[in-house]
C-alpha cells in the first residue's frame, strides 16, 4: 500500500518532512466536502508532529457521524488502528473518506525554533494547516466547510484562515476533535501515524551507540519510558539523536545536567586587540584581501604612482575586518 511505503520513506529519511495522502474518493470529486484538521504530537519531547486533514462529502455527513470516530486520545489504541485500517481498505462509508497527513520531522521542529528568527510551534502549525488546505484544493476538491481544532486564540486564527481562503466557511474552536466527526477522523489519522513512527523509529546515528536498545515510551516528558530514554541515550558531547526536539526545555535541562560544559570565549569585534587585528590583516593581505590603493615606485627619480581599485563595499569591509577573503568553487 502507498501509505506503508510513504511511511517507510520517512523512517528512512527522517531529517525532512513528508506528505502522505490517500487516493481521492470519486464521491469527493463530484460534490462539495466538509474538511477537518487536527494534529498529534504537539507536546512530546521525542518524535515528529503529525498534522492530518480528513475530507468527506457534505451530503453524506450523517453517515460519517455513525462511523464511531471520536477524539483519538479518548479511543483505545486498538480502536484507533481499527478505524484507520478501515479508512485504508475503504469498506462501506469509509470509501468516501479521503485524507492527507503531513509528518513534521523533529529535526525541522528543532531547527525552526532555534534559528535566530524563531519560527514557533503556533506559526508552524498554522502554516501546515494552510498548506494542507491548499493541497486538497489543488486536487480539484470543492470545500464547503472547514472545521479546525484551534491553535492559539480561535477568532484570530479564523480571521487568518479567511484571509487566505476568502469565501470558504471556517469553524475554529477548542476541542473540535470531540465535537465534529470529521475532525475526529483527522485526529485518528494523525495519532495512528505518529504512534507508528515512534514505535518503528530508525536512527541515523551510528549503530555502535545501540540507541535502538532503549525504550522510547510515548515521547511525552512525563512518560517513564521517555524519562529512561533521556537518561540513557544522552552523549556528553553530542547530546541526543535527531529524534529529540532540542528546542524543548526538557532537553536543555538534561544537557545542562549531563553534558560537558563548553565555554566559547569569543571577544566582540569592538573588544578585539588592534595589534592582533593588524597582524592578521597584514598576513592575509598578500592574497589581495585589503582593497586599498597601493603605492608603486617605478624608479628612484619618479614619484610613487597609485593603482586605483574599486570602492570598498560593506561586504569587503566585513571580510577584511575578520581577515577573510572571497573564495570560488573549483570547476571540474
Amino acid at each position: 500500500m502507498e501509505y506503508k511505503k510513504d511511511l517507510n520513506d520517512f523512517l528512512e529519511n527522517s531529517l525532512v518532512n513528508k506528505l502522505i495522502e490517500s487516493p481521492v474518493p470519486s464521491s469527493c470529486s463530484k460534490t462539495p466536502c466538509i474538511l477537518g484538521i487536527d494534529e498529534a504530537g504537539r507536546g512530546p519531547v521525542l518524535g515528529p508532529m503529525t498534522y492530518a486533514i480528513a475530507y468527506y462529502p457534505q451530503n453524506k455527513e450523517e453517515v460519517l457521524n455513525t462511523m464511531k470516530f471520536a477524539d483519538s486520545k479518548e479511543l483505545t489504541e486498538a480502536n484507533r488502528e481499527k478505524l484507520f485500517e478501515a479508512a485504508q481498505v475503504g469498506d462501506d462509508g469509509f470509501r468516501d473518506l479521503g485524507y492527507m497527513i503531513k509528518i513534521i520531522s523533529p529535526n525541522m521542529i528543532s531547527n525552526s525554533m532555534l534559528r535566530r528568527k524563531k519560527y514557533n510551534l503556533n506559526a508552524l502549525s498554522h502554516d501546515t494547516a494552510i498548506d494542507l488546505i491548499k493541497s486538497v484544493k489543488s486536487k480539484g476538491i470543492s470545500i464547503a466547510h472547514v472545521y479546525i481544532d484551534t491553535v492559539g486564540p480561535p477568532l484570530k486564527y479564523k480571521e487568518k484562515l479567511e484571509r487566505f481562503f476568502p469565501g470558504t466557511k471556517f469553524t475554529v474552536t477548542e476541542k473540535a476533535d470531540s465535537k465534529y466527526a470529521i475532525v475526529s477522523a483527522a485526529s485518528v489519522c494523525a495519532k495512528v501515524t505518529r504512534d507508528r513512527i515512534v514505535a518503528n523509529w530508525k536512527y541515523v546515528e551510528h549503530g555502535d551507540l545501540r540507541l535502538d536498545t532503549f525504550e522510547l515510551g510515548s515521547g511525552y516528558p512525563a512518560d517513564p519510558g521517555t524519562k529512561s530514554f533521556l537518561e540513557k541515550s544522552v552523549d556528553p558531547v553530542f547530546g541526543y539523536p535527531i529524534l529529540a526536539r532540542f528546542s524543548w526545555s526538557t532537553i536543555t535541562k538534561a544537557l545542562e545536567k549531563h553534558g560537558c560544559e563548553c565555554d566559547f570565549n569569543e571577544p566582540d569585534d569592538e573588544e578585539e586587540d588592534p595589534k592582533i587585528v593588524a597582524k592578521n590583516q597584514n598576513f592575509f593581505s598578500q592574497w589581495g584581501l585589503k582593497k586599498k590603493s597601493t603605492p608603486i615606485t617605478t624608479s628612484k627619480t619618479q614619484p610613487a604612482a597609485k593603482v586605483e581599485t574599486k570602492p570598498r563595499t560593506n561586504a569587503d569591509i566585513y571580510f577584511e575586518k575578520r581577515s577573510l577573503k572571497r573564495v570560488y568553487a573549483w570547476k571540474l
